[in-house]
């Protein structure tokens, strides 16, 4: 069973490795698990904005909603983060004016870091900054906290932190089965912030819609 578990992980990215505290960006957006935990994130099909998400635990119980605004407006393109209790944890507020697919992370008030998509890649990759390390170019720009690198329009890619350790896992296959239920799951190590983990693939999934949106509009 370890073979053929090591083999699984070999074809998915590697084998998640427990994160331990303090989490680069300090607090997490929700406690964290000291076991690995497997959630099921289903974008509703019914919604106002097309940013909606429902995020459920391997059980079928909510972790978190994601509602968003995505009105292409200044100061309203948002998605926020909600926990079961219907707390706000994060906001993503989007860059309107970026060259590239930009997301600001804020939890309150506080802004902790940026989502951006890398340009120059040999494959799809987003990154998480660090707000407290914003600052210099070239060689001297600090280096991304994590980052998603895999086939995003597939939903399998993984999440790396800069020592280049695997914290979580975007998968398709069906780890969870939930009726009526078109969804993808994360694994996420024991020890990260697994909201913080939600919020990447939300922010990868709205930019993905919108490259679909404009080549449907380009046909």
């Amino acid at each position: 069973m370890k073979i053929l578990s090591d083999v699984g992980d070999m074809l998915t990215g590697g084998k998640l490795v427990p994160q331990s505290s303090p989490l680069p960006h300090g607090d997490p957006l929700l406690p964290v698990s000291s076991t690995e935990i497997t959630l099921a994130i289903q974008e509703r099909l019914i919604s106002w904005t097309s940013e909606d998400f429902d995020i459920t635990n391997a059980d079928g119980s909510p972790y978190i909603r994601v509602r968003g605004a995505m009105l292409h407006l200044p100061g309203k393109d948002k998605m926020r983060l909600f926990d079961p209790n219907g707390e706000c944890i994060a906001i993503l507020d989007r860059k309107l004016m970026a060259l590239k697919a930009t997301f600001d992370v804020f939890r309150g008030n506080e802004k902790i870091g940026w989502i951006d998509k890398k340009v120059m890649a040999l494959t799809d990759t987003f990154e998480f900054y660090l707000e407290s390390e914003k600052g210099g170019f070239g060689p001297f720009a600090a280096k991304a906290a994590y980052w998603l690198e895999g086939e995003f329009l597939d939903r399998q890619f993984v999440m790396k932190n800069r020592d280049g350790q695997v914290v979580a896992k975007v998968v398709k296959d069906r780890l969870i089965e939930l009726d009526a239920m078109d969804h993808y799951q994360v694994r996420v190590a024991p020890g990260m912030d697994a909201a913080l983990v939600v919020a990447c693939a939300c922010a990868i999934d709205e930019d993905l819609d919108e490259e679909n949106q404009k080549k449907r509009e380009e046909q």
